[in-house]
């Protein structure tokens, strides 16, 4: 079974976990370690199973090695167990290595539906997925002690990115390296500029939206992102005072990176987009209301949100929220609905591709806003009805059709066609020498076979797009 980045938990585990009890001598502990070649070895509540702690080689070289060296001390003596990290089996490897990325940690716990101990997942499992220059670079940015070593992580990240590519590597697990490594990015600048400032002594969370909400980032991105925070609506302006001008650095030191600040100020030093829960709720609500066409076509980048940093649980009572009104909202949906196919694919009855009228760039297509945004709107809308809580596009569009809201028989090629173009976004922005040519493209200059799958890509969207006109009777 080929595993990705989005693949369950549950399909990394490698075997039954070693475990031991609180009042095993630290002395077994080990010597079970050694004889099953493990790294870490998990404790236990004797009755019950469910996870009480970890005992890792790290934990041996530094509390154990380093101070007394007492063999026979017993395990509840030197196991960790402050804030222990713990997913569900269901939960992504992806979200797995953000976990450890986060918190400094070589190891995740991961339990079953009854939150009984189902194995161990480490870095090493995870780095196994990603090629050896993503495991080289993910070290250096935990490394990483300044901007400087930041900034130079940031350009390792395109260069590997631009070496895969020209290897002939593909648009999805490309797409998810780049973000993944991005985020890794993100954390450690949040990490670093965090020591920097007194911030309010409440929860919080820093939010991914756009591509980066969706693992969707090419090489050429700018900034989406906001932040939630907890607080009363009498404390809201207060606490989010405290939070901008660390937000502000934050989206600075991104920028320093490569990520140029947002053109539409779609970022977390902007006050309308640093909010409580609740003026979160007030936010969305509005858009759900709005019967402004341009209005809900700006928004669509909000509903692709996803935690990069901070308590996710601020970010997944959102979604919770967002999912439990957005079905009952028809209105919203039909005008999403119906911007999402204003844009008709580039392709002809006579001719094999029609174009737009851009005057710099005559004879072109653009592949992001006439081929992949097409996908990406209509997966939106479609898994936004369906109380889909996926934010990444071919994620949304393979559990629709797990829920039978798409044609299982169709949806390979649905996906396919969407990643092809990305694959074609891709690499036109390797090559892309003028400013605003990033995402544009002259079929002519195409060998026939892609000429072939670029139209049929176009088709694949016309499809979903019929499906939105079916549904809302457009």
């Amino acid at each position: 079974m080929t595993l990705s980045l989005h693949s369950q938990l549950a399909a990394l585990i490698r075997g039954k976990p070693i475990t031991a009890t609180p009042d095993t001598p630290l002395r077994e502990a080990v010597q079970a370690m050694s004889e099953n070649r493990v790294g870490s070895i998990v404790i236990v509540e004797p009755e019950s199973g469910k996870p009480l702690g970890i005992f890792t080689i790290r934990d041996l070289l530094h509390r154990v090695a380093a101070v007394s060296c007492d063999l026979d001390q017993l395990l509840m003596q030197v196991m960790s167990d402050s804030g222990l990290l713990m997913l569900n089996w269901r939960s992504t490897i992806y979200q797995a290595a953000l976990l450890m990325a986060r918190h400094g940690v070589h190891h995740v716990i991961v339990v079953d539906a009854s939150g009984k101990l189902a194995g161990v997942v480490s870095q090493d499992d995870i780095h196994e997925l990603q090629s050896g220059g993503g495991k080289a670079i993910s070290g250096a940015i935990r490394g990483a002690r300044d901007m400087d070593a930041l900034i130079i992580a940031a350009a390792d990240i395109r260069k590997l990115a631009e070496t895969m590519l020209a290897e002939g590597a593909a648009a999805d697990p490309l797409t998810q390296l780049v973000s993944t490594l991005n985020d890794h990015l993100t954390v450690r600048i949040i990490e670093l500029t965090r020591a920097e400032f007194t911030l309010p002594k409440t929860d919080w969370c820093w939010l991914a939206f756009g591509s980066e909400g969706r693992f969707e980032q090419t090489l050429s991105t700018d900034q989406d992102n906001g932040l939630v925070f907890a607080a009363s609506a009498e404390d809201a302006a207060k606490v989010r005072e405290a939070f901008l001008p660390f937000a502000r650095a934050v989206n600075e030191k991104l920028a320093a990176c490569g990520f140029p600040l947002c053109k539409g100020n779609v970022m977390a030093s902007n006050p309308e987009l640093c909010l409580s829960v609740e003026e979160w709720h007030a936010r969305f609500g509005g858009w759900m209301r709005a019967n402004s066409p341009q209005a809900l076509l700006d928004a669509t980048i909000y509903f692709d949100f996803r935690a990069i940093y901070g308590e996710e649980d601020l970010a997944d009572q959102l979604r919770e929220w967002v999912l439990k009104r957005v079905p009952g909202e028809n209105l919203f949906l039909r005008l999403m609905a119906g911007n999402a196919v204003q844009v008709e694919p580039p392709v002809g009855f006579i001719r094999d591709f029609t174009f737009d009228k851009n005057p710099d760039f005559p004879h072109t297509i653009d592949l992001k806003t006439a081929g992949a945004r097409l996908f990406v709107d209509a997966a939106r809308i479609l898994a936004l009805a369906n109380g889909v809580g996926a934010t990444g596009t071919a994620q949304r569009l393979r559990a629709l059709a797990e829920r039978g809201k798409l044609g299982r028989d169709d949806i390979g090629a649905v996906i396919d066609g969407f990643f092809f173009i990305q694959q074609l976004r891709l690499r036109q922005q390797q090559d892309a020498k003028e400013e605003g040519a990033a995402n544009r493209i002259d079929p002519d200059k195409l060998n026939e076979l892609d000429r072939l799958v670029l139209r049929e890509a176009f088709k694949q969207a016309k499809k979903l797009q019929g499906r939105l006109q079916l549904e809302y009777r457009l």
